[in-house]
């Protein structure tokens, strides 16, 4: 096979962005997918004239993500639903501040909530020590409304239900940047939009795409020396970025003698949700175009109030499960699914035009978590030279798609470093 500088195996968001700087570098690159299509989890299907994501997925506005695809000049379109949201509590939805200045929440209770979501415009998350989220909320808030009404916000942007295990400051730092104007975006035409330039850009650097190719294994001898596949071939090459889950990295260095990676698999915390997406001819309350559950982990969204999401004007909405890191069972979820979406749009059964349901999707393979021995991992490896790591797993304080951005751009400019220390003196590529 050819010679390349370096492979990039996984096609999602991370290895597109890595493979993207690399080559923009100057450096030879070859990503390998091995599925028959790049995007991973941000890829969109169309059914009846209706475009669904994989979940509901949003980009916030100032996060690594959205600097990151403006550098490369990704366009982004979209809407943005504001602060303007509901509250699902005891099987009734009412507006935010209608239900904060209800009864439903004490003096106090009020009092902590707007004091919080003030503070939350220039929250110093760096100041939070690491503990846990529960174990924060309860410090500062007494008022269980306020705690619930934080709760669900946080539970919200990172979909993880995990308030003993998630570390407080990164988990506050991603929700105060969605507390300001218009900060959250919607895609229009959804994320395969995103992705579709991400491809297109990657091969005008210069970038070999072989998407059903399926990776084996990584041969590494305290260094990186070939990629393995499926079908019987190999390639050698000195530099490799996995932007694939922790186990999936573990599997192909053949579960050898690698702590860190090792220790990556075995810490981390998959969070799972469950996930119903529906094209409605018409809404019955057009009004409660976001909801967040108080009393139940969930949360509604009509992306058409703020987006294009269909060919002839139906309402795309969706509505998700957060399940956190332990399986649960897939019918009993839509179902309940299904029933919260009755209080919140009565009659939609009548009105369904195409469906999806996701019953356990990966919304991460892993996240902050007090049970990581490092705090950061990757993106080098640290007992294999030339072996990077990449994807959402792999953050350094960011959340979900902001994480898989971030982590792409590590690697690829600690590969770079590393490149470069092997070139003639004088002969330096500037990654910018």
């Amino acid at each position: 096979m050819k010679k390349f500088d370096a492979a990039v195996v996984g096609g999602g968001i991370a290895g597109l962005v890595a493979a993207i700087d690399l080559a923009q570098a100057g450096k030879s690159i070859v990503l390998f997918e091995k599925s028959g299509q790049l995007g991973g989890r941000a890829v969109s299907v169309k059914k009846n004239g209706a475009i669904f994501d994989l979940g509901s997925h949003a980009i916030i506005k100032g996060g690594a993500l959205h600097e990151i695809f403006q550098d490369l000049g990704i366009r982004i379109e979209g809407g943005s639903p504001g602060t303007n949201v509901s509250f699902l509590w005891n099987e009734k939805v009412t507006h935010m501040f209608k239900f904060i200045l209800s009864r439903k929440l004490s003096w106090s209770g009020k009092r902590e909530f707007l004091k919080f979501f003030k503070t939350l415009t220039k929250f110093d998350a760096d100041s939070v020590p690491p503990i846990s989220l529960r174990n924060w909320v309860e410090q500062e808030f007494h008022d269980p409304m306020t705690r619930h009404i934080i709760y669900a916000m946080l539970r919200t942007n990172s979909y993880a239900q995990a308030i003993d295990h998630q570390m407080a400051g990164p988990a506050l730092r991603s929700v105060a940047r969605t507390t300001k104007k218009n900060s959250i975006l919607y895609v229009q035409d959804g994320w395969q939009t995103l992705v579709d330039q991400l491809q297109e850009k990657a091969v005008r650097s210069g970038v070999s795409i072989i998407t059903g190719k399926n990776v084996a294994g990584i041969e590494q001898d305290g260094a990186v020396r070939k990629i393995k596949f499926t079908d019987s071939q190999e390639m050698d090459v000195a530099h490799v970025i996995a932007a694939t889950p922790p186990a999936v990295t573990s599997r192909l260095l053949g579960d050898a003698n690698c702590p860190s990676v090792l220790r990556w698999r075995d810490q981390a915390r998959v969070i799972e949700a469950a996930s119903l997406t529906l094209s409605l001819k018409r809404l019955s309350n057009p009004d409660h175009f976001a909801v967040l559950g108080l009393d139940q982990p969930v949360y509604f969204i009509n992306q058409s109030k703020f987006t294009r999401l269909s060919e002839d004007g139906t309402s795309v909405v969706n509505i998700t499960k957060s399940n956190g890191t332990g399986g649960t069972d897939a019918k009993a979820d839509e179902r309940f699914l299904e029933q919260t979406l009755d209080l919140i749009q009565p009659g939609w059964r009548k009105e369904v035009v195409a469906r999806q349901y996701l019953p356990h999707i990966t919304v991460a393979y892993d996240f902050m978590n007090l049970g990581r021995e490092d705090r950061f991992p990757g993106p080098a490896v640290p007992e294999i030279a030339g072996l990077y790591v990449a994807g959402e797993w792999a953050t350094h304080g960011e959340n979900l798609a902001d994480a898989a951005a971030a982590s792409g751009r590590r690697a690829a400019r600690r590969a770079l470093k590393d490149l470069e220390a092997a070139r003639p003196a004088g002969r330096e590529t500037i990654l910018a």
